[in-house]
């Protein structure tokens, strides 16, 4: 039974929304309209949305959480009053949203921002939303942001033999015939005397990870290579990434490094529960659908994967965001079965994942909308003063905890030189 959590900064969820659209001229780098407060960021490859204020809020905890979301966010939309010039995806009323990995986790929440900036293949707008109709305000880029406080890192050799361990339970676990594969995470603690300012990791992080999809949605940031789902106009589109390897810096021997991918039977095997784990979900809502019969190696600047990319056509009246909930967890970050995966992830993980690994996205009012993974991530603790680092890796019968370990370090690399680049 879900807990919805009264928000105060939430507006009166009765009234009405009045949202209007603008079609405006190019506003140049959408990260830096970003004010320093109640900022929200959905960018790929310098398009998408960003926004700030709070126009309605919605938290809520437990294993309804989807469901209670979807009903908020359908209410507000029967009720809203809404004109948009623009009618493009992430155009007019729009949530934002991130969600507990866990059933008991905390901190899932929708946010109805005030105003959103969005572009999209050469179109740009402004939305305002509220109670009553506003003018758009002026915008404005901060480039003044400067450097940012040093940081330090919690990562000592003793917290990387207890994940070792942990691995290796999770081999024998595989081995005894419980289940195929698990996800374990680890966390990283980056520290500051100084309050950091998530306008600087973002703006590095969608610089240097332009096919990546960066994110911030109340503290919670980062930028993942993974799209749960994409609704757009009816096309269903889940990538899907498992097997992953480190890159060197050499171009040729990244090629090869690729090529050992591509044919690596742990990897293979891994990626191909994670498929299966999509296209299973997803089967009920979809017709026509695609499933690749190989993956593709998808090269990043810190690591490649093994990626495949699962399309259909949506069946019946489903949003975006019921479909992220048939597909969270998947074997990509949960493990196959689910249920053991997710029953051994409790038991030995040992770590409260928060948001790490659950949708975040954003949802529009025809119900279409984007859900990313949260991956490639981290929350600010601490009133911004502690942030917290994520990685997890797939284990499989055949995973080495040294290798985990190592391929956990190169997934903490965006965010972490994020947080240390002038």
């Amino acid at each position: 039974m879900s807990n919805p959590i009264a928000d105060p900064s939430s507006v009166d969820d009765t009234a009405p929304l009045v949202v209007r659209t603008r079609r405006i001229d190019d506003p140049g780098d959408l990260l830096a309209l970003l004010p320093p407060d109640q900022a929200l960021a959905w960018v790929h490859g310098g398009d998408g949305l960003v926004a700030w204020g709070r126009a309605a809020t919605f938290s809520t905890r437990g294993a309804d959480r989807f469901a209670d979301a979807d009903a908020w966010w359908r209410a507000h939309v029967a009720r809203s009053v809404s004109r948009d010039d623009v009618n493009r995806p992430g155009s007019g009323l729009v949530a934002f949203g991130s969600f507990a990995f866990a059933d008991r986790g905390e901190g899932t929440t929708l946010v109805v921002p005030e105003v959103v900036v969005g572009r999209r293949d050469g179109v740009s707008w402004i939305t305002t939303i509220g109670t009553t109709l506003s003018a758009p305000p002026t915008l404005t880029a901060h480039d003044d942001l400067g450097s940012g406080p040093a940081v330090d890192f919690e990562d000592d050799d003793s917290r990387r033999a207890r994940w070792r361990d942990t691995v290796a339970a999770a081999v024998d676990r595989i081995a005894a015939g419980e289940l195929d594969k698990v996800v374990l995470a680890r966390s990283v603690d980056a520290v500051s005397d100084e309050v950091v300012d998530v306008r600087r990791p973002l703006r590095r992080l969608a610089a240097q990870y332009p096919s990546c999809w960066t994110f911030h949605v109340d503290g919670f940031f980062g930028s993942t290579p993974e799209m749960l789902v994409r609704l757009e106009g009816g096309l269903v589109t889940s990538r899907v990434l498992a097997g992953t390897i480190r890159r060197s810096g050499d171009d040729h021997r990244d090629l090869a490094l690729a090529a050992s991918l591509a044919h690596s039977s742990k990897d293979l095997e891994e990626h191909e529960y994670a498929v299966a784990s999509v296209a299973e979900a997803l089967a009920p809502h979809c017709t026509g659908m695609n499933v690749p019969e190989a993956p593709f190696v998808l090269h990043l600047p810190n690591v490649m994967h093994l990626a495949t990319d699962v399309t259909g056509v949506l069946r019946a009246d489903a949003s975006a965001l019921s479909l992220a909930a048939a597909l969270h967890p998947s074997a990509a970050v949960g493990g196959t079965p689910r249920p053991a995966a997710v029953d051994l992830i409790e038991e030995i993980e040992g770590l409260d994942r928060a948001r790490y690994a659950g949708p975040v996205g954003w949802i529009g009012a025809d119900g279409d909308g984007e859900w990313g993974i949260g991956l490639r991530s981290a929350q600010l603790l601490d009133d911004g003063r502690r942030v917290r680092l994520f990685a997890g890796c797939g284990i499989v019968a055949d995973s080495v905890p040294a290798d985990e370990l190592a391929e956990s370090d190169a997934k903490l690399v965006p965010v972490r030189t994020s947080l240390t680049e002038a």
